[in-house]
Parts: structure tokens; C-alpha cells; sequence
């Protein structure tokens, strides 16, 4: 799984304000004109984004194989009729349109990730969504980005462990049923602990949060954000 690594790319530059903006008019952008052209055109613009990162694409795809996969089950699956001729394209052009559409957002959203601080990123929801909303925003942005790839490892640990005790000859149900209760049991069990660590570290809603300035580089961003929100009106 991604997760933020220090850098000096352009994308590490940027202000973590300007980039939620920019993901936030890039995937209005994608979701207004679904056509072949337009959504390549998208493609080729989340690439950049991921060069501006320096990140390479094939890591992002493999990170992401499990939601790459489903996406691609999507068209195979909307064709798919009860009776003669048991296939039909035109159900799965239209479902291959719809789930084209989030790969340039997920391209996007990968950047944004591995070139942005975890504070920065609650820092700038905070600032940016006013009161209890976007303090509860922000805690929840940050909790799950540092909760994920500990349970991800947790279930890593745990399928080696009954692999290692001969689990591989089970039955797919039975090894399905095991990895499930164990990942289960263990995350209420992570769950369990992190609470109890913010309260002996007096956690609070509105802690100190590091300084957000908007450079000369996150304006062309930001004028480019409200560019890409107002495609729907071009």
C-alpha cells in the first residue's frame, strides 16, 4: 500500500491545500464529458501527476491490483445477459466508460498520498472545513491512513503464519474463514489499544498542527483546480 514517503519532487513542494483542490476539480473534470478522448486525455494528465511525484505507474497499479481488478470485472460482468446472445457490447462499453473514469482519479489520489505529509493533510482539512466537522474530518483522514497499513501488515502476518502451519492444504473456505476471524480479532484488538493510547496521550480535536503557506507554486495549481471545477460549464 502507498503511504507518504519525504521527497523533493515538484509534487513534495506543493502545499497539501492546493493539491486536495486540484484532486478535487481533476475528478469533477473526469466525471463531466465520458468520452474516449477525454477520459485519455485525463489518463495522460494523472500520469504527470504521478511524474510530477515520482512515482512510477507500475507501482501504483500493483498497489492497487486488488481495486484494478474489480474495476476490470466491471465490464466483463455488465455484458453479461441471461439468454441468447448471452454477451452484449454495448452494456459493456458503457460500464467500461464508467469505471475508466476512476482510474485517473485513483492516479491522482496516489501522488497526492505519497508526496503529503499525514499532518499536512489534517492540517489542511481542518483549515479548510470550519468547526467540529472538519476537526472530526481531519481525525478521521489521519487515523485511517495510519490504522490501514497496520491492519494490511496484520493480515500480511497472519496468512504467512497459516501458511507456515500447513494452511495451504486446507480447503479455500476453510483458509478464507480462518484469515477473516483472525484479521477481525485482530484489528478490534489494534482497535482496542489505539484508544486506550489516546487517551493516555490526552488526545485532542484541535491539536497544534503544523504552519500551512501557500508558495508561488501552489497558485498556477490553484487556478488550475478552479479550471478543471468548471469544465461541466465550459
Amino acid at each position: 500500500m502507498l503511504t507518504y514517503r519525504p521527497g523533493n519532487s515538484l509534487a513534495h513542494r506543493l502545499g497539501p491545500r492546493s493539491k486536495l483542490a486540484f484532486q478535487a476539480g481533476f475528478a469533477v473534470a473526469v466525471f463531466a464529458r465520458p468520452t474516449p478522448a477525454w477520459l485519455a486525455a485525463m489518463t495522460g494528465a494523472g500520469l504527470v501527476c504521478l511524474a510530477a511525484a515520482r512515482l512510477s505507474p507500475v507501482r501504483v497499479l500493483w498497489a492497487y491490483r486488488v481495486v484494478v481488478l474489480v474495476l476490470a470485472l466491471g465490464p466483463a460482468l455488465g455484458g453479461v445477459v441471461l439468454g441468447p446472445p448471452w454477451f452484449r457490447v454495448d452494456p459493456a462499453v458503457a460500464s467500461l466508460r464508467a469505471v475508466a473514469r476512476v482510474v485517473p482519479v485513483l492516479l491522482v489520489s496516489a501522488a497526492f498520498v505519497y508526496s503529503t505529509p499525514v499532518r499536512d493533510t489534517r492540517a489542511a482539512i481542518q483549515r479548510t472545513v470550519p468547526g467540529r466537522p472538519g476537526q472530526l474530518l481531519g481525525v478521521g483522514v489521519g487515523l485511517t491512513v495510519r490504522f490501514v497499513p497496520v491492519v494490511r501488515a496484520d493480515v500480511r502476518r497472519i496468512r504467512e503464519a497459516v501458511r507456515a502451519r500447513g494452511g495451504d492444504r486446507r480447503s479455500l473456505r476453510d483458509r478464507a474463514s480462518r484469515l477473516a476471524t483472525l484479521s477481525v480479532l485482530r484489528a478490534l484488538a489494534r482497535s482496542d489499544r489505539l484508544a486506550l493510547a489516546l487517551r493516555a496521550r490526552c488526545f485532542a480535536y484541535d491539536p497544534t498542527l503544523p504552519t500551512l503557506r501557500l508558495s508561488r507554486l501552489d497558485y498556477p495549481v490553484l487556478a488550475l483546480a478552479v479550471l478543471l471545477a468548471a469544465t461541466p460549464l465550459l
